[in-house]
């Protein structure tokens, strides 16, 4: 198992998104998956993360104000052009950290309706297009609506639907066994079927999203084995909220018989 930390949650004691990544380094992670860095320059971003040496595996699309709630547009009809900007200057964020993986979030919606599903697809697909001439991965995560309610994408049966149709290898899902949990729960099959549409995983503890060895529906040990016996090698996400402090939080790891 490879654990990389998500600055968006972890070390933000006082810590800015930038300084986030020193901090990271110290407590001895070798990678991190972001939220987009609003407020600072591509090159802001890109200097703290060499700074720090450390790798990043994953960076969210650009949202817009997210105090605002402002989780996206890509399922929003006539926002078509600003989700296609919001794409591309994620994209030259990703390159210049060397993140591999975006994470394209779906949006908030009072109603929805038939067209925005035929937007969010075409907009996935028109992701997926431009993701292969840049040898990137989109990732698309169904979110829950205790979290975040109005969520547009809730459902993994649509996003496997939609990322079949698609037909892609540059489109797959992002697995959040916290999200799969309150969803649909029923873990050991959902995992087992839903792998071989999955292109990054993350975890966190239910209900309260802190550490997985705190007490909560999820038995981690058991959780973690079945995901590298299904075929899961790469990156999982640690999108948590320390309970213990964020360094302190991590006694986790060595104590489930893993290692940074």
């Amino acid at each position: 198992m490879k654990f990389c930390a998500n600055l968006s949650f972890m070390f933000t004691e006082g810590a800015s998104i930038l300084e986030r990544y020193a901090l990271a380094k110290e407590a001895g992670f070798k990678a991190v998956e972001t939220g987009f860095p609003f407020g600072h320059t591509l090159e802001q971003v890109k200097k703290a993360k060499e700074s720090a040496g450390i790798e990043q595996i994953l960076i969210n699309l650009k949202t817009g104000d997210v105090s605002k709630g402002e989780l996206g547009v890509t399922a929003i009809p006539g926002k078509e052009n600003e989700f296609k900007e919001n794409l591309q200057v994620t994209i030259d964020y990703a390159k210049a950290v060397g993140a591999k993986k975006i994470h394209i979030m779906a949006g908030k919606l009072e109603n929805v309706t038939s067209s925005n599903w035929e937007t969010y697809e075409n907009n996935l697909k028109y992701a997926a297009d431009v993701l292969k001439n840049v040898n990137l991965l989109g990732v698309i995560e169904p979110i829950n609506q205790h979290s975040v309610p109005k969520y547009f994408l809730s459902d993994y049966g649509k996003a496997v639907d939609i990322i079949k149709r698609i037909g892609s290898e540059h489109l797959k899902l992002q697995l959040d066994i916290f999200h799969l949990q309150h969803i649909c729960g029923d873990l050991s099959h959902n995992i087992k079927n839903l792998m071989p549409y999955v292109g990054h995983v993350q975890i966190a503890q239910v209900p309260n999203r802190n550490e997985p060895d705190v007490p909560g529906e999820i038995n981690y040990p058991y959780i973690l084995q079945h995901l590298e016996a299904n075929g899961y090698n790469d990156w999982i996400g640690l999108e948590y909220k320390p309970a213990k402090g964020s360094k302190d939080g991590l006694k986790w790891i060595a104590s489930f018989g893993y290692s940074l």
